[in-house]
């Protein structure tokens, strides 16, 4: 009974007493404090040097600019000969080595003559015979007509004398255009430089047969003066007429290696229709090239001065940049703050940017740096 009691019997439960502040929980509260603090201080000076972008500034600049045509082209030689042989012969004599540099009328191959030679001297041989025949038939008809008005012979006789006359002076005119003949054959025997101008490769050597108008021997460029050719739009074919048409366009060529040393020429050359597949006009330029720096097959970069735009405002072309909005610049306030400036760009030459509207001369823009900049940034400009 006293064990049944027991077990049914409430427990009393009293309750915990609440724990104080100690000084130990005082100190960790004020270091949770305390680090806080310095958390929102690192952090306020984070942002404060994130929003300092460093970046590179030129000014607007107001100057004449000239206006351009920037294309690709390729040098072509001022003349082209194809040297072939007109007569047929054995090959005897190369006067000149290959890429050799030779003048107007210089020797450059021989041929073997002496077959023209003895043709020649054949020719000469059938005129003298028939000079002398037509001289012996000139003299007969002459004392013929005299026998045919005294009613000596007939008429038949004489007109027979005549008729032999006649076709012995139609025998020595062929032969005279025979020994012609012969004697342009045995000039040919001999080739020289119609131009001067620099030789290629020598395709037939000495001892080879050539045969007339059949192979190539050499081929000469003349590299002094020399075209550059090169294509434009069509929509700039009225400007080029336009300003042609008052003065002598320059066209100036950047070789690629050595783009410090521009060459100057001009304009020589529009051609007689657009090229409808590809909806360009061909033109050519002429080079003194006294230096021998373009070479005939060269790709070069051309430029075609049409005149000059004075007072244009120009900016680096590198500080123009291209967005959903279209062109834009970020030009640098005196607060050195960014503004979003957006403009309207008319052509790019040399570098730099002709700009239409959106910046004014002297303004300063940026131009490296832009991908960190928004509105209203703080920026730092550095030393270029």
């Amino acid at each position: 009974m006293l064990f049944i009691e027991l077990k049914n019997r409430k427990q009393r439960v009293l309750p915990r007493p609440r724990p104080s502040l100690s000084g130990l929980g005082m100190s960790l509260l004020g270091l949770v404090l305390f680090s806080g603090c310095s958390q929102r201080d690192n952090v306020a000076q984070t942002v404060k040097t994130a929003e300092t972008v460093p970046v590179t500034a030129a000014k607007v600049a107001q100057q004449t600019v000239s206006v351009e045509v920037n294309v690709i082209g390729n040098v072509e030689a001022y003349s082209t000969v194809t040297v072939k042989s007109q007569v047929e012969g054995i090959l005897e004599r190369v006067n000149f080595r290959e890429g050799q540099d030779v003048r107007k009328g210089e020797l450059l191959f021989a041929i073997d003559p002496r077959p023209f030679q003895v043709a020649l001297q054949q020719a000469e041989a059938n005129l003298a015979r028939d000079a002398a025949q037509a001289q012996n038939a000139k003299a007969q008809e002459g004392r013929y007509s005299q026998l045919y008005d005294q009613g000596i012979v007939s008429k038949d006789q004489f007109d027979q004398f005549h008729t032999n006359a006649d076709a012995l002076d139609a025998a020595v005119r062929g032969d005279r255009a025979a020994v012609d003949n012969a004697k342009i054959n045995l000039g040919y025997c001999t080739i020289f430089s119609p131009i001067d101008g620099r030789t290629g490769s020598l395709m037939v050597h000495e001892g080879n047969l050539v045969k007339a108008n059949d192979s190539n021997l050499v081929v000469i460029n003349q590299l002094t003066p020399i075209y550059v050719n090169f294509s434009v739009p069509e929509q700039y074919l009225a400007e080029i007429k336009r300003y042609m048409a008052t003065a002598s366009l320059r066209v100036t060529v950047h070789i690629p290696s050595q783009e410090q040393n521009p060459l100057v020429g001009v304009l020589t050359f529009i051609d007689n229709a657009v090229d409808t597949s590809t909806g360009t006009i061909h033109l050519k330029g002429s080079f003194e090239n006294r230096d021998r720096r373009l070479w005939p097959g060269q790709f070069v970069n051309v430029s075609l001065r049409l005149t000059d735009q004075p007072n244009a405002i120009v900016v680096p072309s590198q500080a123009v940049q291209t967005g959903q909005q279209g062109q834009y610049v970020y030009v640098v306030k005196p607060d050195l703050t960014a503004e979003f400036r957006p403009v309207q760009v008319i052509r790019v030459t040399q570098g730099d940017a002709v700009i239409g509207r959106g910046v004014q001369p002297g303004e300063t823009i940026v131009t490296d740096g832009q991908l960190r900049l928004y509105p209203g940034a703080h920026v730092e400009i550095k030393k270029q």
